[in-house]
């Protein structure tokens, strides 16, 4: 399976107060003072606290059991459930994938947070999600580009902890990938770190399509991509 591999600079994502009230619940332009000010100042400080960097490895001996939901690639068997077993049904191969922001931004909200200045330090966090959530956008449109031009479409991206899938198979997930990827590790109960990172897989085939994620289906209810995704794809568009 070939390695993709991707780095992006902070200032590439094209990250914006906008994006990061979104993020925080807000409509762009009504956050209460002092938070456009803090976030400018966030957004302002970040690129020198990222190592921003992911990539994929694409998969073509891969099964889906509809009755067990299960995603088998190789001999390794992915117990991804109902609804995510419906979506890449008719999938040929399947992207693996990982993306992070690095440590630095974690460490730098955690010392906003250690010295008292607990919004900012919020801010930073909020920031650091969006950082590697941003950046696995890009990569998964590099992903879609790549297939177009060989007549293949691509799914949604789907990660272990949400719509039922275990986050305890991340360890399977990353057998696929070299030791320490992207300076990525997991812990014994499988959570990464660095802590602003993802993983998952992308549905690959000549009869899908990127639908966006069907929230109506889904009881996971502090998902971050519920009402959100879609969205800023339209924005980028």
């Amino acid at each position: 399976m070939e390695l993709q591999e991707y780095t992006y600079r902070f200032d590439e994502l094209e990250i914006d107060t906008d994006i990061i009230e979104k993020f925080m619940g807000y409509e762009p332009g009504e956050s209460p003072e002092p938070i456009p000010g803090l976030i400018k100042e966030v957004l302002q400080e970040a690129h020198e606290y990222c190592d921003i960097k992911g990539g994929y490895v694409i998969a073509e001996n891969i099964r889906i059991d509809r009755i067990k939901h299960l995603l088998i690639i190789n001999d390794t068997d992915f117990s991804i459930k109902k609804i995510i077993s419906g979506q890449l049904k008719k999938i040929d191969r399947i992207a693996l994938f990982v993306c992070t922001a690095g440590p630095g931004i974690s460490e730098y909200s955690k010392k906003l947070m250690h010295e008292g200045d607990f919004i900012k330090g919020y801010i930073a966090d909020v920031v650091g999600s969006e950082i590697v959530e941003s950046a696995i956008d890009y990569i998964q449109d590099e992903l879609e580009v790549q297939m177009k031009n060989i007549g293949l479409g691509i799914t949604d991206r789907y990660s272990p902890g949400y719509c039922g899938w275990s986050v305890a198979e991340q360890h399977k997930l990353f057998s696929f990938f070299p030791d320490n990827f992207c300076d990525i590790t997991l812990t014994d109960s499988s959570l990464m770190q660095p802590i602003k990172s993802v993983s998952g897989i992308i549905g690959i085939g000549k009869n899908v399509i990127r639908r966006g994620y069907i929230c109506n289906r889904c009881d996971m209810v502090n998902c971050i991509y519920r009402e959100k995704r879609d969205t800023k794809r339209a924005d980028r568009c």
